[in-house]
């Protein structure tokens, strides 16, 4: 007789909120959420609203520390990176308010990008257990990437972002993409090296960056990353890349090349900054890999 897995764990109803009032919608919508998550029958053992994004992720160990069955926290997707590290190994549910721009995470877990939506998600919805990526010690959620995405993370002002959200990003990547320059990339897979010269590179553990579908081969329970190279020199074919992506043209992939593998070794001449789920956090050469079944998440 073949053998049955365990039930999954309801989720909990009990609920720490913390929300970066800092991110696009997240002060508009602390209040709304904070009520739309009690209406749901959640009890809030505590919410914050937390004004300065660099203590998001003390709130939350705070919360986890103090024993919180769940942590549900609202904002961007760097907002749920910096954040997830403090629940790895721990036996707290991942919460997720998608109040950010682009929500990347979001739309890989298939959580519904309204706020009612989501809180659906997280009142009724089941516990998946799911791989982050690494970038050295560093977890991230989503996706991580170097060439222009990073230069566009860290010069973008707040207020286009906030203001512009998608439209805002692409406006912004016109004017970076003056003078920049393409940069020879090394893979290593610990079997082989791979050389090319490339545009961009998107490290992915979910198949959205950006909030558009970059990877049919990415998700979040594979056990593997997936590297996506633009390969080239050329502005044009790094343009063309995102624009047939963006609106899923049938060739979408031709200036792309991919590996899947559970760790490799990155390096680039020049050194590139790598921007990890839209914060540049890093820098070549580095060591990325997927840590697999990391944490629970509310999904519905």
């Amino acid at each position: 007789m073949g053998t049955t897995s365990p039930p999954a764990k309801d989720l909990p109803r009990e609920a720490v909120l913390i929300v970066n009032v800092h991110s696009r919608r997240g002060e508009a919508l602390f209040k709304d959420a904070r009520a739309r998550l009690e209406e749901a029958g959640l009890r809030l053992i505590a919410a914050h609203a937390v004004r300065e994004p660099e203590r998001l992720q003390e709130t939350v160990r705070d919360a986890v520390a103090d024993g919180a069955p769940m942590v549900i926290v609202g904002g961007g997707d760097g907002s749920l990176s910096g954040t997830v590290d403090e629940l790895v190994g721990k036996d707290c549910v991942f919460g997720v308010l998608p109040l950010g721009t682009a929500n990347s995470f979001a739309r890989t877990l298939g959580i519904p990008l309204d706020l009612e939506g989501a809180v659906a998600a997280i009142s009724s919805g089941r516990r998946r257990r799911i791989d982050l990526g690494m970038i050295d010690r560093d977890y991230f959620v989503n996706a991580a990437s170097l060439g222009l995405s990073p230069r566009i993370g860290e010069t973008v002002p707040h207020k286009l972002k906030r203001y512009l959200g998608r439209i805002g990003y692409l406006l912004w990547a016109v004017k970076c993409s003056i003078g920049f320059r393409a940069f020879r990339l090394m893979l290593d897979d610990g079997v082989r090296q791979r050389r090319m010269w490339a545009t961009e590179v998107r490290i992915l553990n979910g198949p959205y960056h950006g909030g558009v579908e970059l990877s049919d081969q990415a998700a979040v329970d594979t056990g593997e990353i997936v590297v996506q190279a633009v390969v080239g020199r050329s502005h044009a074919r790094l343009a063309w890349d995102w624009y047939a992506k963006f609106f899923k043209l049938r060739d979408r992939d031709a200036q792309t090349e991919e590996f899947r593998g559970k760790a490799f070794r990155i390096e680039t001449v020049p050194p590139q900054r790598i921007s990890i789920d839209g914060e540049v956090l890093a820098k070549t050469p580095a060591t990325i890999r997927i840590a697999p079944g990391a944490v629970d998440v509310a999904v519905p």
